[in-house]
């Protein structure tokens, strides 16, 4: 059974372990928590595309069995650089993922070393606490070029078909400058149009829009660097054709902010 794709705007830091936050966090928590059920069978594996591992030159893959963690965010509560999130890695995935970008052309690597960043592990940990599906991270290619990573992301669209499940890990406005209420207008133009680049039925068409997001209403103050939103770009091209449906979408999120997540069938 054909496994979907997503995209994720996995929020700021290490929510899901701070109680204050988990209030203004409900609405994310209860899309992440649905996706399990929604899903045709539990993954054999999942692939995460982080927007938190940039590479340049190609990409890298984390090929360690038992990953460790890495707190790539600052100024949080002592207890939040103790979290362990212990899914196993998949070198057996890493080696398969390689085998369809080398087929491809795309440059790739493993590392061995890098532990789960917070891209990968806070969602995850919300969709599957017991941590019992193997996780894979993929890196993101520092020219953020769209065609390139849509190419990553068509590369990798039969492992679908191999019961692995693909993420996308970003957010879909991304601009630490302009949180909270300063945010509300530029998030919430550029999340619709956004939402009318996904409407196409096709992949193709689809990114013949999100190649051009540069162009879109407030799209330099959504995403002043576009790392968030390459995960995206990949997701579409693992997607293939069918509908793209909006999995999460809320208009205050962080005190103002318009931001949504999708699926890919």
């Amino acid at each position: 059974m054909r496994q979907p794709v997503y995209f994720l705007s996995h929020g700021g830091g290490p929510w899901p372990w701070m109680p204050e936050m988990q209030a203004s966090y409900a609405p994310l928590t209860a899309a992440l928590q649905a996706i399990p059920a929604a899903l045709p069978q539990k993954p054999e594996a999942i692939l995460m595309i982080s927007a938190h591992w940039i590479t340049r030159g190609g990409v890298l893959l984390g090929n360690n069995p038992q990953p460790g963690m890495l707190y790539d965010y600052g100024g949080f509560p002592a207890h939040t650089y103790e979290i362990r999130y212990p899914a196993p890695g998949s070198p057996t995935l890493a080696d398969r993922v390689a085998g369809l970008l080398r087929a491809d052309g795309i440059p790739v690597d493993f590392d061995t070393e890098r532990g789960f960043d917070h891209g990968a592990f806070v969602p995850a940990y919300v969709m599957f606490p017991e941590a019992d599906i193997p996780m894979v991270q993929l890196s993101i290619e520092r020219g953020f070029d769209p065609d390139w990573h849509h190419q990553l992301g068509a590369a990798l669209a039969p492992l679908r078909d191999e019961n692995i499940l693909i993420v996308g890990s970003g957010l879909s406005y991304h601009n630490l400058r302009l949180f909270g209420p300063a945010g509300r207008e530029p998030s919430a133009q550029f999340d619709a149009w956004l939402q009318d680049a996904l409407a196409p039925a096709t992949a193709a068409a689809r990114h013949d829009r999100l190649r051009d997001w540069e162009q879109a209403p407030a799209a330099r103050i959504a995403h002043p660097m576009e790392d968030h939103l390459v995960p995206l770009f990949a997701a579409n091209g693992a997607a293939g054709d069918g509908p793209v449906v909006l999995c999460h979408h809320e208009t205050e999120a962080a005190g103002g902010l318009t931001v949504s997540s999708f699926r890919f069938d």
